[in-house]
């Protein structure tokens, strides 16, 4: 404001500040009504000017004069001096001469002598650099160190299915782990499974890709074809022997509706003559059913295919002698030579027979009978199936309930009666139902005159509570076995606590009585 010489502006700005700063209103009511008359008088007598009369109104509005000046950007530049041009252009100048120091003119002159090819030669000489030797010590970098002992990685075809992997996922998203056994290895390796994770979200030809990319990673022989569509997944034993009786996977449906944890990789036939080649034995069995086996070749000895029939068959192989032979299926009651080759058997089909038996002879059950009954049992108990029982209260009163058992949950649901209000008092009960993995144990109690008690014990927050039923003794052994088959499957942390419970009742019991 020093530099500014009219007053004029100088008010002008003053009141335009108190009127823009004062949130009351209170200065732009005294300053806007202010006399504008006597600051104009003042003005002349300064200049020495006489006061001119006013023609003007007394109640007009000096609309114009009352407000500030109009505040610009060039008007609040005030202690800033904008730059000469003599100053930009000197600036403009000193940039070029710095920019032709690093440039250089050269006039092109057509050469004035023909020179020969040993004076073109020595112009542009090439110097040796073999001879050229370090006068200090070599050095090295860390990272050149690390390359050098890195190992050389493949490049791997299968890159594009590594986003499936889920191991570094586990906790965050929905994985699934899956033992393989790839069947195109030899030796060692074809025992052992490979161990991969999966996310929830893949399909079986991604799941099929995944094992593709770790396989070659782990740089594991042969190697594989770089193309998906070659393999397929089968249902595998435990021990890897692939299940030839069911087909392969579907690659386009998603791997999380199938719940094998055992799968093994085999390549496809590639052509008809191929398909041709793989050879199936079909191997009958009095009473239940057939198996097939897929054999490598025609000189496989018939006691090889025995042991696998037996093994496919849930059997043993005892080491004292056989338990089974095999048959021919058009000759039946004679025995095949276990030594002999499959070759020499013409035929595919055979039968296996219980030593010192018959085909029509109803055999005793066996071992295998037994274990595929018991395995029957295992896996019709997780089906769904309701029973008619009393559920004895506390109070000592029975009400009957519908018990429904499943492998996911067991519910109770009380069946509607016509009874007395005070019996619908004391045998009041809800509907209810629990988790399979909450239950802990089934159990008989108590057998009286062709009717047991059972009693269900389930955990309910951290303490083990219990309902007991009655039922007819057939009824009430059908349940506890199908629900003790149920935890044997399932095999929840919960059942185990339980048993350690009572582990710890009946050892401090025992010291309690000794």
């Amino acid at each position: 404001m020093a530099f500014v010489e009219d007053p004029a502006f100088v008010l002008s700005y003053l009141r335009q500040a108190f009127i823009t700063s004062d949130d009351t209103g209170m200065s732009e009511m005294v300053l806007v009504d202010e006399d504008i008359e006597h600051w104009d008088s003042i003005k002349q007598e300064r200049e020495g000017t006489p006061k001119a009369r006013s023609d003007k109104p007394q109640n007009l509005e000096y609309g114009d004069i009352s407000q500030s000046f109009d505040i610009t950007a060039s008007s609040l530049d005030w202690g800033i001096r904008r730059r000469t041009n003599t100053a930009q252009r000197l600036e403009k100048l000193k940039k070029e001469r710095q920019n032709q120091v690093r440039c250089r003119n050269v006039q092109w002159k057509e050469k004035p002598v023909e020179l020969s090819v040993e004076e073109m030669a020595g112009m542009f000489e090439k110097k040796d650099l073999s001879e050229k030797k370090s006068t200090g010590p070599q050095r090295t970098s860390v990272l050149a160190e690390q390359l050098e002992q890195s190992p050389v990685l493949t490049n791997n075809p299968f890159i594009e299915f590594s986003k499936f992997d889920g191991k570094g996922h586990i906790g965050s998203a929905a994985t699934k782990r899956v033992d393989i056994f790839l069947t195109m290895t030899t030796g060692k390796e074809r025992n052992f499974p490979l161990t991969v994770v999966v996310l929830a979200t893949a399909r079986v030809q991604d799941l099929i890709g995944l094992i593709c990319w770790q396989y070659t990673n782990e740089a594991k022989e042969p190697k594989l074809i770089e193309n998906v569509e070659a393999y397929c997944l089968h249902i595998a034993e435990d021990d890897g022997e692939v299940d030839t009786d069911f087909p392969a996977l579907d690659a386009k449906e998603p791997f999380a509706k199938f719940g094998f944890t055992t799968l093994a990789l085999v390549e496809k036939p590639k052509d008809r003559e191929q398909q041709a080649e793989m050879i199936l034995v079909t191997v009958n069995v009095p009473h239940s059913g057939f198996s097939r086996i897929q054999v490598e070749s025609l000189g496989l000895t018939m006691k090889e295919i025995l042991h696998r029939a037996l093994k496919r068959r849930k059997g043993r192989v005892d080491p004292g002698g056989p338990d089974y032979v095999l048959e021919k299926q058009s000759q039946p009651g004679v025995s095949v030579d276990l030594e002999s080759t499959l070759e020499s058997m013409n035929t595919m089909e055979f039968c296996l027979v219980r030593q010192h038996s018959t085909r029509g002879e109803v055999e005793e059950e066996t071992e295998v009978n037994r274990n595929m009954t018991e395995m029957e049992a295992s896996l019709s108990s997780l089906h769904y199936k309701s029973y008619r029982v009393n559920m004895i209260t506390k109070l000592r009163t029975q009400t009957v309930i519908q018990l429904g058992v499943s492998g996911e949950k067991i519910e109770i649901d009380p069946l509607t009666q016509h009874k007395s209000t005070a019996a619908k008092f004391l045998s009041k009960q809800k509907p209810v139902s629990y988790d399979a993995d909450l239950v802990a144990a089934c159990e008989v109690t108590d057998d009286k005159h062709g009717r047991e008690t059972f009693r269900l014990t389930y955990q309910s927050g951290s303490d083990f509570k219990h309902h007991d039923f009655e039922a007819s003794s057939s009824v009430a052994t059908e349940v506890v076995t199908k629900i003790n088959h149920i935890l044997e499957l399932r095999a929840s942390p919960v059942r185990a606590d339980y048993l350690a419970f009572r582990e710890r009742k009946a050892s401090k019991k025992h010291g309690l009585l000794s």
